[in-house]
């Protein structure tokens, strides 16, 4: 099988490192164009962690056409290049390929969806954390459950296949026949994680030591459910705020990815996580001033980082 991973961010160069050490596939990361691919290619991938330390050397190209058709694509984009990414992999997506999300946030598989077709799509969530340490050197942060499906809710052979070949590179995987669910419980603890420690600059553990920022992320947990609830989307679990602060003393030494966006001045996916929430509730009429707050505040956060102080 043809396996291309879009993106060599901190998540696409573990999947590669892993895909390329555990199985047997053809595995090709896609880069943009820049001299990154090639020092990937001169250097290889670099994973350390909780999968060990190894490299591990999968072809890349910034020039899809020379990969030619792929078997499966994985999507490892942040939500904001999705759109970016499908224009630029056209060349390996053909009537048998099938694209696989496990992006953080919604509004990705609704993009893939359009592209590509629903057909072609497949949805899911993963509570791996990878940090990136430099061009293609991550370091695999934390293990965790990957659930994927497709939107119509059929288990079909195709996807019990990537499921069978993510777990066996180390991502435990189950498929779901509702992954719509999944997404949106993987949301919510986004919700009330990410924001308030990139605002803070608090690791994921420290949130839950922290009585203005356990609030802080309380609320804002309280108003997704009620957006999810009117919604009519069952999540995973029954306590919400229970499940996220279960999340926290799990991670509690992870910094998150939003954090991470801060700390180097990236721009952020605050639009597809509390972001998304607040749009979604303004068309439904329902009040969200926390999660309002926390995605205004993070986007002044971009928008300073040119700034100083003198």
């Amino acid at each position: 099988m043809k396996i291309a991973v879009v993106g060599p961010g901190a998540l696409g160069c573990l999947m590669a490192g892993l895909l390329k050490s555990r199985t047997k596939e053809d595995i090709w990361l896609v880069d943009r164009p820049s001299d990154r691919p090639r020092r990937i290619k001169d250097d290889a991938i670099k994973i350390e962690g909780s999968s060990g330390a190894f490299t591990a050397k999968p072809c890349i190209s910034s020039q899809p056409k020379d990969i030619g058709p792929a078997d499966l694509v994985i999507i490892s984009v942040k939500s904001y290049a999705t759109e970016e990414a499908c224009k630029g992999i056209k060349d390996i997506v053909t009537d048998n390929t099938h694209v696989l999300t496990l992006q953080n946030g919604l509004g990705n598989v609704q993009v893939l969806n359009d592209y590509f077709g629903q057909g072609r799509v497949i949805a899911g969530v993963t509570s791996h954390g990878a940090t990136l340490i430099a061009n293609g050197h991550a370091r695999h942060a934390g293990k965790g459950e990957t659930i994927i499906g497709r939107s119509d809710g059929r288990v079909l052979g195709f996807v019990r296949d990537v499921a069978n070949l993510l777990s066996k590179a180390g991502f435990e995987t189950k498929v779901s026949k509702d992954i719509d669910s999944v997404i949106w419980s993987k949301l919510i603890i986004n919700v009330g994680i990410n924001a308030v420690t990139a605002i803070t600059r608090l690791p994921n553990g420290k949130l839950l030591e922290n009585d203005s920022a356990r609030d802080v992320m309380r609320g804002a947990v309280q108003e997704a459910v009620k957006v999810a609830k009117r919604k009519r989307i069952k999540l995973s679990y029954d306590d919400p705020i229970q499940k996220v602060e279960s999340v926290c003393k799990g991670t509690a030494s992870n910094v998150s990815s939003m954090l991470q966006d801060v700390l180097n001045k990236k721009r952020t996916e605050i639009d597809y996580i509390n972001g998304a929430i607040t749009r979604q509730a303004k068309a439904l009429g329902i009040q969200t001033p926390v999660n309002d707050t926390l995605a205004n505040l993070v986007k002044a956060i971009e928008s300073s980082y040119s700034e100083t102080v003198r």
